[in-house]
């Protein structure tokens, strides 16, 4: 066991990262059920369909399992009483300052996560007295931080000023970058892109064919006057480019980006006009697999790499 495990009583040290669009209560109860920490996606929930995403999760595992809340979210307050009154015991915080829910959430007993991009709001985050943090470097797909710091520099910077565990997240899909993850001083990982091509997750089987064809250099961080976000290069994307050529001001940004693009393509499947949010790694992503064999193979691919490594001579 080490202080991940401990945290969250789980097999292992790997959290499924709450992706909209992707983290329903099928992904989130399989994670759990093999081993892992799987992570239900309020981002693309309404409150009601949140409540009954975590009631369908607690018939479907009897594991630990938890919710991630971006904290920009319209109906927030709705939605942490429906977590309190549904008791949750773990959530996982991003967008937003942690000082303003944490202290209500460790009151009700909850164990609380702060996801951040950089050393100063890892170090704000545990002065707002989080229990983890997770710090997710620029190869990650979805919303990212917009100094792109990557995954391999950020995690021993925050390792360097925090105390409390580490959860290293962006580009890691396989038991290698694990162990890579943990040697620069994480004590867990949270993967996204590789649980968004699972049997399990609640993405389109489109945007799931999409994921397994990406290649290196498919995606691309952009929007960052909104939200920086990366995506895979198709036509909406191409068309934001079109327009970054005519320095579109922040109105003509968002008049583009328009509403729901994210459900357009990564739940109806819309693979022109959606928003297609996946990391870097997806070009080492290369079969839609069940999740139970996702983590089996990571498991048996970490094991592998810390036997080779326990053999380097110079």
């Amino acid at each position: 066991m080490n202080r991940i495990t401990q945290l969250f009583n789980t097999k292992y040290p790997i959290i499924q990262g709450g992706m909209i669009w992707n983290s329903g209560y099928k992904l989130a109860s399989a994670v759990s059920n093999a081993g892992g920490l799987g992570l239900i996606g309020a981002g693309s929930m309404y409150p009601d369909v949140l409540r009954e995403h975590i009631q369908k999760c607690k018939k479907a595992t009897d594991k630990p399992f938890g919710v991630n809340i971006p904290m920009l979210y319209p109906n927030i307050e709705e939605i942490m009483n429906i977590v309190v009154e549904e008791g949750v015991k773990i959530v996982f915080t991003s967008a937003g300052n942690p000082k303003t829910w944490t202290s209500f959430l460790k009151g009700k007993g909850i164990t609380v996560v702060h996801v951040v991009s950089s050393s100063t709001f890892a170090l704000k985050a545990q002065e707002a007295g989080v229990d983890a943090i997770v710090a997710e470097g620029f190869e990650a797909g979805g919303h990212n931080g917009r100094d792109e710091t990557t995954t391999l520099t950020l995690i021993p910077m925050v390792k360097e000023k925090i105390q409390i565990p580490l959860i290293a997240a962006g580009g890691i899909a396989t038991g290698r970058g694990m162990l890579a993850a943990m040697i620069l001083g994480a004590d867990g990982v949270q993967v996204g892109s590789r649980f968004a091509a699972s049997i399990e997750s609640s993405a389109h089987n489109n945007f799931k064919e999409t994921i397994v064809n990406i290649k290196e250099g498919d995606t691309q961080l952009t929007l960052k006057e909104l939200a920086p976000v990366r995506l895979v290069k198709n036509k909406f994307y191409n068309d934001v480019q079109a327009l970054y050529e005519k320095c579109p001001s922040k109105d003509e940004l968002i008049q583009l980006l328009g509403r729901a693009r994210a459900k357009k393509g990564m739940f109806e499947g819309d693979l022109e006009e959606g928003e297609l949010e996946i990391g870097q790694i997806a070009g080492l992503i290369h079969k839609i697999l069940p999740v139970e064999q996702i983590v089996q193979e990571m498991m048996s691919d970490f094991r592998d790499a810390c036997k080779e490594k326990a053999t380097f001579e110079f």
